[in-house]
């Protein structure tokens, strides 16, 4: 039975209430704050299915992640979990494509944050204050997540309490306005089902971004499972309450709000104080976003460098702090200078795809780590059925891959490429020995 040791130096501060907020944080991002339209455009009253559908398919994945994440307790999340099961070129690949997906993400995010800071104060959309805006917005998060993973896991927890106030004020006024009749579902076509649990599921990923820091995971066995469980229970329950208060207060009309359809709402039951406080918590979840890239995503960065897949320097740790404050500086500087230059359309490509085939990855390493019986310090976690979970995991990341454009498939085949040239390079020039599967 192979046993993985804990990685030495990192300090293991986050609990299942810290991992728990940082799932959430990561999934409850701005993209809630027009969901519901768009899921009502394509099935109206039926809307409440594809939630169901999204979380259901989203258990076997979670699951998934809960087997490899209480298996693996080094820093790297997918990517760790997959290089233990298969060696390090296909864990590379996973954990590459993941890394560049959540730098994207975040700074798509950062330009949209100041995108929106733009409509209050219009002198902040000149390039030069908007640079150096986002510039004190990644030093601040930086700086914080430098001086300890406690204190940025702490303000991962604020920021998602601060983030998630305002939607549980509409939840609370809105569920005054919800009669009998808004609880009945007219039945849709399951490709129209299918077509909107496309569109939503992607409201439910984030856990990818949370996992990195399992090095730093008190209890990884325990708390990893707990914490996606927790989170995912979670998110679900705040989805389906908005949309139906969503659905209750706007009626058919809600698929025509496709801009603000939360900020509507707010907007009928509590007046233009209401709609303010739902746009200012759009931007309250931005910030909570990308305060959880700023202490997740560089981990990758620093097991990249501790596998000698990139300089040995990425790996270094604070002597005092005992974070790994190169690799965080590093990433919001790259960060920061994305989202100086502009939108990142891209990403929508990108993400879509590369998401999933690390989602992929994980789940079949999940069968991997179960039959070699790779354990961490603590018993794993298991389900009844053995690999079955996983197995059905892996249908249904496929058949979500069976819609993607070729497009998509061409962009994540160039960053695959990318990657692929990156891993030859430094594994002919690294003086570092690659980790091997346990």
């Amino acid at each position: 039975m192979p046993e993985l040791s804990s990685e030495q130096g990192l300090v293991r501060a986050i609990g299942v209430r810290g991992l728990t907020a940082s799932i959430v944080n990561s999934t409850v991002g701005a993209g809630i704050f027009i969901l519901p339209a768009l899921v009502a455009r394509d099935l109206g009253s039926a809307a409440p299915l594809a939630y169901v559908a999204c979380a259901l398919a989203m258990t076997f994945v979670v699951a998934s992640f809960a087997m490899a994440g209480s298996r693996v307790s080094l820093t790297g999340g997918i990517y760790a979990y997959v290089e233990v099961a298969f060696g390090p070129l296909v864990g590379f690949l996973a954990g590459f494509l993941v890394w560049l997906s959540c730098l994207l993400a975040a700074a798509s995010v950062a330009s949209a944050l100041a995108a929106s800071v733009g409509l209050i104060a219009p002198a902040f959309n000149l390039p030069i204050l908007r640079a150096l805006g986002l510039g004190l917005v990644f030093a601040t998060l930086a700086w914080v997540n430098v001086r300890g993973v406690a204190i940025g896991a702490r303000l991962i927890e604020v920021i998602t309490v601060a983030k998630l106030l305002p939607l549980l004020m509409l939840i609370a006024a809105g569920l005054l306005w919800v009669r009998p009749e808004h609880l009945a579902i007219a039945w849709a076509p399951p490709d129209r089902i299918g077509t909107a649990s496309m569109t939503l599921l992607f409201a439910f990923v984030g856990i990818e971004v949370a996992l990195a820091p399992s090095g730093e995971v008190r209890d990884p066995a325990r708390t990893v499972p707990r914490a996606v469980f927790l989170a995912l229970g979670l998110t679900t329950t705040l989805f389906l309450l908005l949309h139906l208060v969503a659905h209750a207060v706007l009626g058919p009309a809600l698929a025509t709000f496709t801009d603000a359809p939360l900020a509507e709402v707010a907007s009928r039951m509590l007046g233009p104080v209401g709609r303010t406080v739902v746009l200012v918590g759009g931007s309250v979840s931005m910030l909570g976003f990308l305060s959880g890239d700023a202490l997740c995503t560089p981990r990758s960065l620093y097991a990249f460098a501790r596998d000698g897949l990139l300089p040995a320097s990425l790996a270094r740790l604070h002597p005092r702090f005992r974070t790994p404050w190169v690799a965080i500086l590093v990433h919001a500087g790259i960060a920061w200078a994305l989202a100086s230059g502009g939108s990142f359309g891209v990403l929508v490509l990108l993400s879509n795809v590369a998401v999933l085939v690390g989602y992929l990855l994980c789940c079949l390493a999940a069968i991997e780590l179960r039959r070699r019986n790779v354990q961490g310090a603590g018993p794993p976690f298991q389900l009844p059925g053995g690999p079955i979970v996983p197995a059905l995991a892996c249908i249904v990341v496929l058949w979500l891959l069976s819609h993607a454009t070729a497009q998509e498939f061409a962009v994540t085949g160039g960053a695959m490429l990318v990657a692929l040239l990156l891993f030859a390079w430094r594994r002919r020039s690294s003086p570092l020995p690659l980790v091997e599967p346990a």
